[in-house]
């Protein structure tokens, strides 16, 4: 996702600063919903944990996070993917 042509794609297709969506799917151990939201607040120096949802699998084997906030550039987007990557029990991002 680093990629020239991803940041270009995002510059392109989306409007910043602005939101973005980002879904990040783990397995809920170890404060695993916290830890995400912690670390989007202060990737993007927030002054409050941004809004987000939740959603569980059927057995609970792993979670979904949705959350829209306010990224000011692509890089950043680029760089919260990266961080968010690092996370431990991160699955998949989207």
């Amino acid at each position: 996702m680093g990629e020239p042509g991803f940041r270009e794609a995002l510059d392109q297709g989306h409007t910043f600063p602005g939101p973005f969506l980002f879904k990040i799917i783990g397995k809920p151990e170890d404060q695993f919903v916290e830890r995400v939201v912690s670390r989007v607040r202060q990737e993007l120096e927030l002054d409050a944990d941004p809004q987000f949802q939740t959603k569980s699998t059927p057995a609970g084997r792993h979670v979904a996070i949705t959350m829209e906030p306010r990224v000011p550039s692509a890089e950043d987007v680029v760089s919260l993917y990266a961080v968010l990557g690092d996370i431990p029990g991160v699955v998949f991002i989207l």
